[in-house]
């Protein structure tokens, strides 16, 4: 797996947020993809591409507020963006941390999916690190997601 360490400081990103059960967690978050439809259709996924003033290019797809009890978790669908929130969208920070920031390359899900898997199976066993306690996220960098080539990040952060 082809990564790097970067460190960044806090900063905002504005988009659209729905709650989710986990399922069984073998193949990504139930519902997910059908929401990235729902916000692609409703022409949220070109506002937040036009909105797109941070360093990361592209849309995330943000995991937070794990809750072991329900089995629930938040997932957004953002940009990284400085300024005045549109109505219907919500802003939050991401704070100040250590990333390390997977390369994964090929057709989308399948290829975010399986470098999930490899990260947790593979790279954490076989590092230093451990996962810090903040939301990991999904960079979204290529126009076109189901090309073999297709580039895209996957950012963790790290302690």
């Amino acid at each position: 797996m082809k990564y790097k360490i970067v460190e960044r400081d806090a900063f905002r990103v504005t988009g659209i947020k729905r709650e989710f059960s986990c399922g069984s967690g073998e193949a990504g978050i139930p519902g997910v993809p059908e929401f990235w439809g729902e916000v692609q259709g409703s022409g949220i996924t070109n506002q937040l591409v036009e909105l797109n003033n941070g360093e990361i290019k592209g849309l995330l797809g943000i995991t937070s507020n794990y809750n072991a009890a329900k089995n629930v978790v938040d997932y957004s669908i953002a940009t990284e963006y400085s300024g005045q929130v549109p109505d219907g969208l919500a802003s939050f920070e991401i704070p100040a941390s250590k990333w390390v920031v997977f390369e994964v390359r090929g057709p989308v899900p399948g290829a975010i999916i399986n470098a999930w898997h490899q990260i947790y199976t593979e790279w954490f066993p076989a590092n230093q690190y451990e996962p810090a306690a903040l939301p990991p996220f999904e960079a979204y960098i290529d126009s076109d997601l189901s090309s073999e080539n297709s580039y895209n990040e996957i950012w963790v952060p790290i302690k």
